[in-house]
């Protein structure tokens, strides 16, 4: 489940991209397809990381990326590893929910971004999740644990308060908000429930197939019901 267009990014052959947070490796791989990019994933968890090496070797093998070359780190994002100014384009999706010093978290993020590089943030929406919330008590606990809910404005202003400029915002995700309703409804840790469990596998076959009917649907449907806000920022030069 791909949440930032990377290909906005223009990134050219050499130039590097972090995916910090990166889980399983979803973005770290669509950066790896991308030509001649260096695409470098990082997380605390390290489950998770083995997840994004299986991945990454399986694209190896079969040849689908573009010609660069991918590594992986542990990193928390309040304190990453990483020299000033390393790194073209930083992705940070579904992560800043997550982290209380979400200030300190931020000023990482921009200070291993080169001049000119772009700043991409993907956090759950409002409206979605101010829903879940009020469905569920364990919700924000759950998967994790989401420590706030952001306004647009608000997480806007504080990227734009470190010096960065916001060029362009999207939502994303639509047909997963229902789900993620109908989960809290139930409960979010509960894995017995048909409808729920029906879904998700509906869900996954989406994700696998692509097909065009859910895929216009979902951009149909993104404006009103997109369980994610996409925030792309420029680092001024």
């Amino acid at each position: 489940m791909i949440t930032a267009d990377l290909k906005r990014l223009g990134l050219q052959p050499g130039q590097r991209l972090l995916d910090i947070g990166c889980g399983s490796g979803r973005h770290t791989c669509e950066a790896y397809r991308l030509k001649g990019v260096v695409a470098v994933g990082a997380d605390l968890n390290s489950t998770d990381l083995k997840q994004a090496r299986e991945r990454l070797e399986f694209h190896d093998r079969l040849g689908e990326h573009g010609g660069g070359c991918w590594c992986l780190s542990t990193a928390d994002v309040r304190r990453l590893p990483f020299p000033d100014a390393s790194f073209h384009a930083v992705i940070c999706s579904e992560v800043m929910e997550h982290i209380p010093e979400h200030h300190r978290a931020a000023d990482e993020l921009v200070r291993v971004l080169k001049p000119g590089g772009h700043l991409v943030i993907s956090v759950p929406r409002y409206f979605p999740e101010r829903i879940c919330w009020g469905l569920s008590r364990e919700y924000h606990q759950a998967n994790q644990g989401h420590v706030r809910i952001y306004r647009k404005k608000a997480l806007i202003g504080m990227i734009e308060h470190t010096g960065l400029t916001l060029y362009r915002f999207h939502y994303a995700h639509s047909l997963h908000t229902p789900y993620w309703w109908l989960k809290c409804l139930v409960g979010p840790t509960r894995t017995d429930s048909t409808a729920v469990n029906l879904y998700h596998r509906f869900l996954t076959w989406d994700i696998l197939h692509h097909p065009r009917l859910t895929r216009q649907l979902d951009r149909l449907l993104n404006p009103i019901l997109g369980k994610s806000l996409v925030l792309y920022f420029r680092k001024p030069r």
